[in-house]
């Protein structure tokens, strides 16, 4: 259904927020609730007493502070859990963040949690009873009104923050307290429809994921012939291969070479040509796009010069491993120490794009990671890389197999690109529903939650 507006409107006052419905107010937080800055740091000091801490990463994350959550277990003064222990229909907002696009993130307290006092770089919001409803505050501060106020407010170079004055006279629409409840409600409802269509499409991208990732495997270590005789490799991670298959460690078949270091202090301007970093490449795509500049001379240029069929692997950053073909004939380009250049020494035996599915598949199977039980690596040095061996069909074999991977995963590719885009267009509907509710945009006073979820007009 379309909700309706509200009969009629008033011009708040504020060129932001434009009109509101003609019985609400425009106000101040402080008027409608009373704010403390948390000074309680991780620490545990002998003359304090034990307490959980909500930290930021827990307001960050969740919507909604509960029991539930692992907090960490610190100390503070009793002064501190007496100001700042959490109470039901508190709401706690980031006030510090190295992005002022991470100012004022809030959580909301559903319950009283006695034993958990709010911590650093957070500020406490309780509410006045009679003024405003703690869960309405919550998600007016998710509002594009109160976002941009804080936004534009928030203060610093490499970090940002708010001030007790900025959180305490930052602008909110007020209508009624029983009115903010109900919009609190509606958008309960309405936001847990939207949540789950967003897991929904979660747990499709997972899937999706993993059936990918399980046709590659297959393809690059037992081939598209399920009938041929295997043999075992001798390795644990990669099992049984067709027994007409090579085993040989990656060097073999692959010039891998570091690209050049990065020495702005040294860049002369006489000999400046792009070079890729290693946010430049990203799964099976390279962008050219404002690449940036430095010197290559003569002897570096042939060093580093990328050539097609190239298979740039990233070395350090986040995501080690991830890789990409380089394609292009006509764009001069080079890369830097962040990346491993993989080049095959004999074209007429190994074709680049079943290297890509290789390591794509190692790198996602966890291959590289150190030991096999680590999460993440920082950094897959060129001789580490080198070491590892990989079963090499022959050219037209790996051809064969490339096609096939090529083709086959067109499919799951559209697909993932449409959960993807489907989460991107639920959490725009999310936001704009927020920011049309707290702001009296739609009137959701008649609402019932049987009925079926709301469309912004």
């Amino acid at each position: 259904m379309k909700l309706p507006r509200y009969p009629r409107y008033k011009d708040s006052g504020v060129k932001w927020l434009g009109k509101v419905p003609e019985h609400w107010e425009v106000s101040v937080l402080k008027r409608m609730a009373r704010t403390e800055l948390s000074n309680v740091d991780k620490k545990t000091a002998d003359d304090e007493t034990s307490a959980q801490l909500c930290n930021y990463v827990d307001v960050y994350r969740n919507e909604k502070i509960t029991q539930n959550l692992d907090f960490m277990v610190a100390s503070a003064s009793n002064e501190q859990i007496a100001r700042l222990s959490l109470q039901s229909g508190d709401v706690i907002i980031t006030k510090d963040s190295e992005s002022p696009d991470d100012i004022g993130v809030p959580a909301f307290v559903p319950e009283k949690l006695e034993e958990v006092v709010c911590g650093y770089h957070l500020a406490l919001i309780r509410p006045i009873s009679r003024e405003a409803d703690g869960l309405y505050v919550a998600r007016a501060f998710k509002s594009a009104f109160l976002r941009a106020q804080f936004t534009t407010s928030a203060v610093g170079m490499t970090r940002f923050g708010l001030g007790k004055y900025e959180i305490e006279n930052v602008i909110m629409p007020k209508p009624p307290v029983e009115e903010q409840r109900e919009i609190a409600a509606f958008l309960e409802h309405q936001l847990g429809i939207i949540d789950a269509l967003v897991m929904q499409q979660k747990r499709l991208i997972e899937l999706l994921k993993e059936k990918r990732q399980a046709v590659i495997s297959l393809a690059v270590t037992k081939g598209l012939n399920p009938n041929v005789p295997m043999k075992d490799s001798g390795i644990k991670w990669l099992g049984q291969v067709p027994a007409h298959w090579n085993i040989v460690p990656l060097s073999y078949r692959y010039s891998i070479q570091l690209g050049k270091m990065l020495d702005s202090s040294r860049i002369t301007g006489n000999h400046l040509r792009p070079y890729l970093r290693v946010l430049d490449v990203q799964w099976d795509e390279i962008n050219i796009d404002d690449l940036p500049k430095m010197d290559f001379d003569e002897a570096a240029r042939k060093r580093f010069a990328l050539k097609p069929g190239d298979l740039l692997v990233n070395e350090g950053g986040s995501y080690p491993g991830r890789c990409a073909l380089w394609m292009k004939e006509d764009f001069e380009c080079y890369y830097q120490k962040a990346l491993h250049r993989l080049r095959p020494f004999r074209p007429d035996r190994d074709i680049s794009r079943f290297a890509f599915y290789l390591i794509q598949w190692a790198t996602n199977q966890g291959v590289f990671i150190a030991g096999g039980n680590e999460t993440t690596i920082e950094h897959l040095p060129a001789d580490k890389l080198r070491k590892y061996s990989f079963a090499f069909p022959s050219k037209d074999e790996q051809h064969s197999i490339a096609a096939f991977l090529d083709d086959h995963l067109i499919t799951f590719n559209k697909q993932l690109k449409t959960s993807e885009q489907s989460i991107e267009l639920l959490l725009e509907r999310r936001s704009a529903l927020i920011s049309a509710a707290v702001t009296g945009q739609i009137d959701v006073r008649d609402y019932r939650p049987q009925e079926a979820p709301a469309v912004c007009q």
